[in-house]
C-alpha cells in the first residue's frame, strides 16, 4: 500500500529578495497579511534566525553572526510572547536583564526611573507578572526591551489585545523615546491605528516580497481619494443631488456624503449643497486607513 501513495511537497520561501534601507530615527510601520513573512524578517533582524541565503547589516553587525555584540543596541518586544518570568515580581526580571546586558548601575538606575515614571509602572513592578493585567505586562515588556538604552526597537504585535488607555499609553511612549532619544522604530501589527499614529514610513509586503515602500500620505494620495462629507443642515425633505456624489446616508438633517476627489472636488460640493440646504454645520473626513490597506491587498492580490 505504501507504494501506491507519494507524498507531495513545495517549497515555500518565507522571503524572496526583500530589500530595503532604515535610516537611524525613523519609525517604519511593516505591515502585511498573515503569513506574508514580517516576524520572521523581525526575527532575522533580531539576530534570532539565520537566512538560508542573503545579507543583513544593522549598524555595521550581521544580527545572527555578532549576536553577542549586536544585542546590545536592540530591544525586541513580542506581543505574544514574553521575557519576563511568570511568578516573581517584575522588579526581579529588571534587574536579571541588567545583569544579562551588564547595564552600569548609573544608567540603570536612570533608564528605569525614567521607564517607571513614563510608562506608570509605579504600582507594578513589585507585583509577579502573573497577577498582571495584559495591558499592564506589555508596559512592562516595553520597558525590559530598553533598560539597556537601545537604539533600535523592534516591536511585534505590541498592542495586540490592549484596552483604549493602554494602547495611548503605549503609542505615546513610543513617540517619545523616538523624539528624545532618537530611537528607531521597527513596527509590525495588523492594528492600522498604531500605524496611523506612529509610523512616518510604510513597508507592505505579501508572499515574502516588498510590494510598496513609502509614506502614508503617499499611499492615501494613491489609494484614499474618497472623503466624506458630513452636513448637518435646517431639517427639510428637499432631495440631494450633486454629480458624482454617492449620498451615503440621509435624515432630516444630517446627510452624510461619499465624494470621489479625482472626479469632484470638495469645494464645489459643498457649494452646490449649501445651494440646495440651510448649512448649520459641514465636516470632513478622510477614508479610513484601514480602507486603503485593503484597497492595496486587493490591488496586489494578496
Amino acid at each position: 500500500m505504501k507504494a501506491l501513495f507519494v507524498r507531495e511537497f513545495a517549497m515555500v520561501q518565507a522571503l524572496n529578495e526583500i530589500s530595503f534601507d532604515i535610516r537611524q530615527g525613523e519609525i517604519v510601520g511593516y505591515i502585511g497579511p498573515n503569513g506574508a513573512g514580517k516576524s520572521t524578517t523581525i526575527k532575522i533582524m533580531s539576530g534570532i534566525l539565520v537566512p538560508d541565503d542573503g545579507s543583513c547589516t544593522i549598524m555595521g553587525y550581521t544580527p545572527w553572526k555578532d549576536r553577542v555584540s549586536y544585542v546590545k543596541h536592540i530591544g525586541v518586544v513580542f506581543g505574544q510572547r514574553s521575557q519576563l518570568w511568570w511568578d516573581v515580581p517584575v522588579i526581579d526580571s529588571f534587574e536579571l536583564l541588567r545583569d544579562i546586558y551588564k547595564v552600569p548601575p548609573g544608567d540603570y538606575r536612570s533608564n528605569l526611573d525614567l521607564l517607571v515614571e513614563t510608562l506608570e509602572l509605579q504600582s507594578l513592578i513589585h507585583t509577579p507578572v502573573r497577577q498582571l493585567s495584559l495591558g499592564q505586562r506589555m508596559r512592562c515588556e516595553i520597558a525590559a526591551s530598553l533598560l539597556h538604552g537601545p537604539d533600535i526597537l523592534f516591536l511585534d504585535e505590541p498592542t495586540i489585545g490592549l484596552d483604549a488607555v493602554s494602547k495611548i499609553a503605549v503609542r505615546q511612549f513610543i513617540k517619545t523615546i523616538n523624539e528624545e532619544r532618537g530611537v528607531t522604530v521597527i513596527l509590525t501589527t495588523h492594528d492600522m491605528s498604531d500605524i496611523e499614529a506612529l509610523a512616518n514610513r510604510i513597508i507592505l509586503i505579501g508572499g515574502g516580497s516588498v510590494l510598496v515602500d513609502g509614506s502614508l500620505s503617499e499611499l492615501r494620495t494613491r489609494f484614499g481619494v474618497h472623503k466624506k462629507v458630513i452636513a448637518d443642515y435646517r431639517e427639510t425633505d428637499s432631495a440631494i443631488r450633486i454629480q458624482g456624489v454617492t449620498v451615503q446616508s440621509r435624515s432630516a438633517g444630517r446627510a452624510v456624503l461619499l465624494v470621489d476627489t479625482e472626479q469632484t472636488k470638495i469645494s464645489g460640493v459643498i457649494g452646490e449643497l449649501s445651494e440646495q440646504v440651510e448649512l448649520l454645520d459641514v465636516s470632513i473626513e478622510a477614508e479610513p486607513i484601514e480602507e486603503v490597506i485593503v484597497k492595496l491587498y486587493k490591488e496586489y492580490q494578496i
